[in-house]
C-alpha cells in the first residue's frame, strides 16, 4: 500500500506549484547570470536563455510527471548550465516519489548530461575529472536523500497503521472486559436470586406440609414468602437491568464480603434451617477482597444446595486460615434419605462455583464422605 502511494502521489496544489516554480526559477536566473559573466558569446547566451526558459516551463511538469520531466531536464543539462537547478530538483523529486531503479535511471541521465556538457563547456577553475566527480556525488546525495525520505514516509505510515490497530485492539479489549464484567455481575446476581428463591421454596414447603400450623405461624410464613418473592423480583429485575444496561451503569453494585457470611447464616436459620457456623481458629477481617467474595459465594451455594437436596438436615459451616497459607471453607450436611420434592437444578451451580473458585486461584471439590455427609470444600489463596 505504501508503494502504491509512492508511485501515484497526489497532484500538487496551485500554491505548491507556484512556490516551487518561483524558487527553481530564481536558481535558474542566478545560474544563467553567472554563465553570462563567463561567456560573452552571443550564440551561447541565446542557447542558455532558451534552455533556461524551457527548464522553467518544465518545473510545473516535474511536479506532476517527474519521471518524464527529469529525463528531459537531464538531456537539457548537456546543453547549458541553466538546466542544472531544474534537473537536480527533478532528480530529487523522482527519488522521493518513485522506486529506486527509476530514480537511479533519472540520476544517471542527469550525470551523463552534465558529463557531456562538461566535456564541451568546461567549468572555469575546475578540471573535468573533478567536475564529473562533483556531479556524481551530488546526484548520489540526492538519490540517497530521496530514498531516505521514502523510507521515513513508509515508516510513519506503518507507525500510524500500528497505532490505529493498537487503538482498535484496545477498544476491543475494553469491550470484552465490559462484557465479562457484565456477565460476572449477572452471575453474582444469579447466585443471590437462587439463594432467595430457595428460601421462599422452604417456607412454601412448610405451609404445604404443616396444615396443622396455627394461624399466626401461617401468617408469619406467608409474610416471609411474600417478602421473599418481592425481594426475588427486585433481584431478578436487577439481573435484567445488568444484562441490558449501558457499560457506564455497571459500577456500584454491592459486593458481599466474608464478614457477611454471618448474616447469610442467620437468614437460613430464619428460614428454619439448622446451621452451625464454626469459625475454627478464627478468620481475621483482613481477608483479601477476592478471597472474601469467593468464600461468601461458596457458603451461599452450600446453604442453597442443602435446602434444595437435604431439607431439614443440619448444616455445619467451618472456616479457618491465616495470611501466608490458605483460606479454607468446609460445608457439611447429612444426605437426605430421599431427595426433597423441591430440589431443582442439575448441578450447574456447582459447575459455576468451581469456575469462580478457579479464577480466584483456589480449588473446589465436593463428595459424599464415609459418614454419609455431603461435603463441599474450597481452598483459596491468602497472601501474607
Amino acid at each position: 500500500m505504501e508503494r502504491d502511494h509512492a508511485e501515484c502521489p497526489a497532484s500538487p496544489s496551485a500554491t505548491v506549484t507556484a512556490v516551487a516554480t518561483a524558487a527553481v526559477g530564481a536558481l535558474i536566473a542566478l545560474t544563467t547570470w553567472s554563465v553570462f559573466r563567463d561567456d560573452a558569446s552571443t550564440a551561447m547566451r541565446s542557447l542558455d536563455v532558451a534552455v533556461a526558459v524551457v527548464s522553467l516551463c518544465l518545473v510545473p511538469v516535474t511536479l506532476r510527471w517527474p519521471l518524464a520531466a527529469g529525463l528531459a531536464l537531464g538531456v537539457l543539462a548537456a546543453l547549458s548550465p541553466a538546466a542544472t537547478p531544474a534537473a537536480t530538483a527533478a532528480a530529487l523529486i523522482v527519488a522521493r516519489q518513485r522506486r529506486f531503479p527509476v530514480a537511479l535511471a533519472v540520476a544517471v541521465t542527469g550525470v551523463a548530461g552534465h558529463a557531456v556538457r562538461g566535456s564541451w563547456r568546461p567549468t572555469a577553475g575546475l578540471s573535468y575529472g573533478w567536475w564529473l566527480l562533483l556531479m556524481t556525488v551530488a546526484y548520489a546525495a540526492l538519490l540517497g536523500f530521496g530514498a531516505f525520505s521514502q523510507a521515513r514516509a513508509a515508516l510513519l505510515i506503518s507507525l500510524r497503521e500500528r497505532a490505529r490497530r493498537a487503538e482498535a485492539e484496545q477498544g476491543r479489549r475494553v469491550a470484552e472486559a465490559r462484557v465479562a464484567e457484565r456477565a460476572r455481575i449477572a452471575r453474582e446476581m444469579h447466585d443471590v436470586l437462587a439463594h432467595r428463591l430457595s428460601l421462599v421454596a422452604t417456607y412454601a414447603g412448610a405451609l404445604e406440609y404443616r396444615p396443622d400450623a396455627s394461624p399466626e405461624q401461617v401468617a408469619r410464613a406467608a409474610g416471609v414468602v411474600r417478602d421473599g418473592i418481592h425481594q426475588a423480583l427486585d433481584e431478578l429485575r436487577e439481573v435484567i437491568t445488568v444484562l441490558r444496561a449501558d457499560d457506564d451503569d455497571l459500577d456500584g453494585r454491592p459486593q458481599p464480603m466474608l464478614a457477611d457470611v454471618a448474616d447469610l447464616v442467620d437468614e437460613s436459620r430464619d428460614a428454619g434451617a439448622v446451621v452451625r457456623l464454626d469459625p475454627g481458629r478464627g478468620v481475621p477481617a483482613d481477608v483479601p477482597p477476592i478471597a472474601g467474595r469467593t468464600a461468601y459465594r461458596v457458603v451461599q451455594e452450600g446453604l442453597t444446595n442443602a435446602r434444595k437436596h437435604a431439607a431439614g438436615q443440619p448444616v455445619v459451616v467451618r472456616m479457618d486460615g491465616e495470611p501466608g497459607t490458605r483460606l479454607r471453607i468446609d460445608i457439611r450436611n447429612a444426605v437426605a434419605a430421599r431427595p426433597s420434592a423441591a430440589a431443582l437444578g442439575s448441578g450447574a451451580g456447582l459447575v459455576g462455583l468451581t469456575e469462580r473458585v478457579r479464577l480466584a486461584g483456589g480449588e473446589l471439590d465436593h463428595d459424599i464422605t464415609a459418614a454419609g455427609e455431603f461435603r463441599l470444600h474450597a481452598s483459596l489463596p491468602w497472601p501474607a
